[in-house]
């Protein structure tokens, strides 16, 4: 069932990408930890005018914090995350001389920096092989039965991170974000158009209704 899987998300995703915008290795670490609980549409917009306005980590360190603030609420929780941006950038400057560390420890630490932010920063930044796990990879695996619908992240990573080729593991995260970002999604998936509906315990469940709300696109 994996080597399907697999297959057919390289068929949709032959060269995946992570679609937050960065250029540094700090904006990346910032960017993804914005990313929680909004789109990386929103979040690009946001940083595109936070990364011009504080071109480096210091400007981002000796930023105010309602300035920052102004510029990043359209994100929510935007408070919080406001003052995570200038915990991380003095934190940054103060014990790595300004430079993301390929440290797991160290970046669970920071303010705002999960497991999830973590694994995606790792892949990207330093090509180590790790799944993180969002509401999009969730849902995605709990359909195609890759997880159980109770299973919590890190249940979820765990048992992908069993399943899928180590080496294919950063690859495999953006690709299913982007499935399940532009594919299978929370709400009107493209169930009828999936090579993947044949093992897919969410169509197998619903295939009567989503065949109904197909026909009335």
């Amino acid at each position: 069932m994996i080597n399907q899987i697999v297959d057919y998300l390289d068929k949709l995703f032959p060269n995946p990408r992570c679609e937050l915008i960065y250029t540094k290795d700090y904006e990346l670490l910032m960017a993804v930890m914005l990313s929680a609980q909004t789109t990386d549409k929103r979040v690009n917009m946001v940083t595109s005018v936070l990364f011009e306005k504080y071109p480096t980590l210091s400007d981002l360190a000796e930023a105010k914090y309602e300035d920052v603030v102004d510029i990043i609420r359209p994100v929510g929780t935007f408070q919080r995350k406001g003052a995570n941006i200038i915990a991380i950038a003095k934190a940054l400057l103060k014990d790595c001389d300004g430079k993301v560390p390929n440290d797991r420890t160290y970046l669970e630490a920071l303010p705002g920096v999960g497991r999830k932010t973590t694994n995606v920063v790792l892949a990207n930044l330093f090509d180590e092989d790790c799944m993180a796990v969002d509401t999009h990879v969730a849902r995605v695996s709990k359909r195609l039965g890759l997880a159980e619908v109770n299973d919590d992240v890190l249940k979820i990573e765990k048992k992908l991170t069993k399943k899928i080729p180590k080496n294919r593991l950063g690859r495999s995260h953006h690709q299913l974000v982007l499935f399940g970002r532009y594919f299978c999604k929370a709400k009107a998936p493209f169930c009828e158009i999936c090579e993947l509906k044949g093992i897919c315990k969410f169509y197998q469940k619903n295939q009567k209704a989503l065949k109904n709300k197909a026909k009335t696109r």
